[in-house]
């Protein structure tokens, strides 16, 4: 009843060059001309509690008001799930979180639906069809 508790893992970080990787194919190849490469960045973490496959972050405007820096994105890939996935899956994966980024690269974030848009398993597979078919 008041055994020990198991030790917590932190969460850890690290760059994800090959998630970078998908990012430039999928941009270059749709192409998604709204999409800043420059300003994207990709992390995988380990020991997160998410159930996720991955994640994305923008900035809110008051960081790159303040700081001077451009509006930024991350995609984060949960390392414990998404990395057991096959190649076209962690396409799709990636596909679905850049869907998040509006035409306006604001640093803001599209939810899953609204009026104009959703981001759901069909959209992404649309999106995947046309991508395949360019490459």
């Amino acid at each position: 009843m008041f055994g020990r508790k198991k030790p917590v893992k932190k969460m850890e970080f690290e760059e994800a060059p090959d998630v970078l990787e998908i990012v430039h194919e999928v941009v270059k190849t749709l192409p998604l001309p709204h999409i800043k490469l420059a300003h994207i960045f990709t992390m995988r973490s380990s020991h997160s509690k998410a159930r996720a496959y991955a994640r994305v972050w923008g900035t809110s405007r008051i960081f790159f008001e303040a700081a001077g820096i451009p509006p930024t994105y991350v995609i984060e890939v949960l390392s414990h799930y998404y990395d057991k996935l096959p190649e076209t899956e962690k396409i799709k994966v990636i596909i679905h979180e850049l869907m998040h980024i509006p035409k306006t690269f604001s640093g803001a974030l599209l939810s899953h639906r609204s009026g104009h848009h959703a981001i759901n398993k069909r959209e992404v597979e649309k999106i995947y069809k046309r991508l395949v078919e360019r490459v």
